[in-house]
């Protein structure tokens, strides 16, 4: 039977565009991508209009500025010294009656606590600056909020909520004309529906936002939408094409110095040569992509590097390397509540030690893994998990239970379109039945399999239902 290791490097969050992906990119396999927030520009552009020029009105400007400026570094240390400097500025504001710098404020500390993590408390912060904006009859601040929310719901798997809340936010950014907060959202309505395994509609929505941003000029989000294309394509299993749209993405994030971007692209396109079996090319990325995370202080990014690598020791057969790396991976995605990466990760684990032979403790892996997926809503993984559940319980002899692991996770990789995953299952579940005496179940399956693996390239997997069918057809004399 085959395990499946979900690894990283597909999307990611950009995160002032977010979308970190997040985004600001990220965005979120492997890798990450799709942002939502109000761009510095614009939040700057408000924050800087003309005010009383008060001692009270500059002491609070002076410390929103340099709450934008640690904002800017980028670092888990600077944003929690930024969230200081934001909750100082808030009271200052209202007690000058400037609800719009309050407001501006407000969106600073939730998209802080997002970058954390605190969801929650991201959620909160918004919902304090929305009826500010909206009391001002400031559209464009309504319309960063709700994208914002958006974002947060999305990221917690609430991705019909997180399509509400864009779609809100879409209409504002289309009736004041901004085309550069309009291309965020179409972006981060992408990253939804590539989630949910709509793949043409993720391309078709990426494909508006791909347009303005280059009308724009914004380079680092077109280089982040580039990142979200590439990880579709990727996901399709058309590995170079998702290599010529990173290639194009690579450049442009260096031109403007988004060290963030640059190591998402680095990433992914580790990934890529991972899954085409050049795994020194793809260390080689995963290396030049993790000083860059470490640097701008991204630990989601950080994390799915660390399990990129990791996942390339374990396909060659280096379990207790990959383990360690697994190991530096996972408590950087919990610190940061990113709990796709946590729950890769433990699927991840669960994979080494089910090679290692110690079924038990993967399977308690796998165990934590499983409501991650679900609470998030994604299917793909939740797949992933249940197919690997399966496999444990088919080596351990449990062929009847393997198979009811198989039955859940086959539907999911089908409503995903992750045709890949799709005809893993389809083996396995033909593996099961040759095993129990069924040939003729057996070869129905792997007929079923091969075909798939064919239309991804998984040439290893092609092999695999080969010699299976080869194993049949001789046991059948």
């Amino acid at each position: 039977m085959k395990i499946i290791s979900k690894k990283t490097g597909a999307i990611e969050k950009l995160r002032l565009s977010l979308s970190y992906g997040p985004c600001l990119l990220l965005m979120g396999v492997g890798c990450l991508m799709g942002s939502g927030e109000m761009t510095f520009a614009q939040l700057l552009r408000v924050s800087q209009q003309p005010t009383a020029a008060s001692a009270k009105a500059l002491a609070a400007k002076a410390v929103q500025d340099e709450g934008i400026r640690l904002y800017q570094q980028g670092t888990a240390e600077s944003l929690r010294q930024a969230l200081v400097k934001f909750q100082e500025a808030v009271p200052l504001y209202a007690g000058l009656g400037q609800q719009e710098g309050q407001a501006i404020c407000l969106i600073f500390i939730g998209r802080v606590y997002d970058d954390l993590g605190e969801k929650q408390k991201a959620l909160d912060y918004y919902a304090q600056a929305f009826p500010l904006f909206r009391a001002l009859g400031n559209r464009n601040g309504e319309a960063v909020t709700l994208n914002n929310i958006g974002l947060v719901y999305d990221a917690l798997g609430k991705k019909q909520k997180a399509l509400d809340y864009y779609a809100q936010a879409l209409t504002l950014r289309k009736a004041v004309g901004d085309r550069a907060g309009e291309a965020v959202t179409l972006n981060n309505i992408g990253r939804v529906y590539d989630a949910l395994g709509k793949k043409q509609k993720a391309l078709d929505y990426y494909a508006q936002a791909l347009t303005l941003y280059e009308a724009v000029g914004d380079r680092a989000r077109e280089a982040n939408t580039l990142n979200n294309i590439g990880a579709v394509y990727s996901a399709l299993g058309e590995k170079q094409k998702a290599l010529d749209y990173y290639a194009q993405a690579l450049p442009l994030s260096k031109a403007v110095g988004d060290r963030r971007g640059e190591a998402t692209t680095l990433n992914n396109i580790g990934a890529v040569y991972d899954a085409l079996g050049e795994k020194q090319k793809a260390l080689d990325y995963y290396a030049q992509a993790l000083p860059l995370s470490k640097a701008v202080g991204d630990r989601s990014g950080e994390a799915t590097t660390l399990t990129g690598i990791g996942s390339v020791y374990n396909d060659l057969g280096e379990k207790q390397k990959a383990l360690d790396y697994y190991a530096q991976a996972l408590p950087l995605s919990r610190t940061v509540g990113d709990r796709d990466g946590e729950a890769t990760t433990l699927d991840n684990i669960g994979s080494v030690y089910s090679a290692l032979g110690e079924k038990q403790k993967a399977l308690n892996y796998y165990a934590q893994a499983l409501p991650l997926r679900r609470a998030m809503g994604d299917r793909d993984g939740e797949a992933v998990t249940l197919n690997n559940i399966g496999a444990v319980y088919s080596a351990l002899g449990k062929k009847q239970k393997a198979l009811d692991y198989y039955a859940q996770a086959l539907p999911f990789y089908k409503a995903v379109d992750n045709r890949g995953g799709e005809a893993t299952t389809l083996n396995n579940i033909g593996l099961a039945y040759n095993a129990l005496g069924d040939k003729q179940k057996a070869l129905n399956y792997y007929a079923q399999a091969l075909p798939l693996y064919k239309a991804v390239g998984d040439r290893s997997g092609e092999a695999t239902v080969l010699t299976g069918i080869g194993g049949v057809y001789d046991a059948l004399g």
